[in-house]
């Protein structure tokens, strides 16, 4: 009994993007936003600072490059869609070798209010608290992370949405503090 109302894309990689011309087949109608490198799929495209509403919810729309060189977000009132930009416990491989625009964009997440919910793109928590643990074997609010990560994926059950608070605690890359530092934490992610 839904009707789809509309498509947003975050950026322009396979897993994200596959299909999209299918449902506008099926559905002409059909609102589509997305950055610059999601052309041709989108019929809105939509950049940094602007702002758009659907069924009666404004989305804002922020620049959260380093994943992809276009890479953005929308925030709909306390609900963040951040694409790959930012997962639980972790963030998405620098594709670009940007790192300082992944920074940024970890920067900007660490700006949002602690109660906005995290809507990440794929399911990597466990994965990526398993990581943070050999970086911080010790760092008691990961470990009870992973285990409360652990009771929900053996029933099944996702651990999305997070908030900014819980990832503001346990994600080892929005607490980095430099570029610099950010990069040799993501070199350890990539190698795991």
């Amino acid at each position: 009994g839904l009707e789809l109302r509309a498509i947003l894309l975050t950026h322009n990689h396979d897993d994200h993007i596959g299909g999209v011309l299918e449902i506008y087949e099926a559905y002409p109608d059909i609102v589509i936003f997305g950055p610059d490198e999601t052309k041709p799929l989108v019929n809105h495209n939509v950049k940094e600072g602007d702002s758009f509403e659907i069924l009666g919810e404004t989305f804002e729309v922020f620049k959260t490059a380093g994943h992809t060189e276009g890479h953005i977000s929308y925030l709909m009132g306390e609900d963040l869609f951040c694409g790959d930009a930012l997962f639980s416990g972790g963030c998405g491989r620098v594709f670009t070798g940007d790192y300082a625009a992944q920074f940024a964009a970890l920067q900007k997440f660490n700006q949002l209010d602690d109660t906005v919910k995290v809507y990440a793109a794929h399911e990597y928590t466990a994965t990526n608290l398993n990581f943070a643990l050999t970086v911080e074997p010790s760092n008691e609010s990961i470990q009870k992370a992973l285990a409360e990560t652990k009771d929900r994926r053996d029933k099944d059950e996702p651990t999305l949405p997070s908030t900014i608070g819980r990832e503001k605690e346990i994600n080892l890359f929005l607490q980095a503090d430099s570029v610099e530092a950010f990069k040799t934490l993501r070199d350890q992610r990539d190698q795991f």
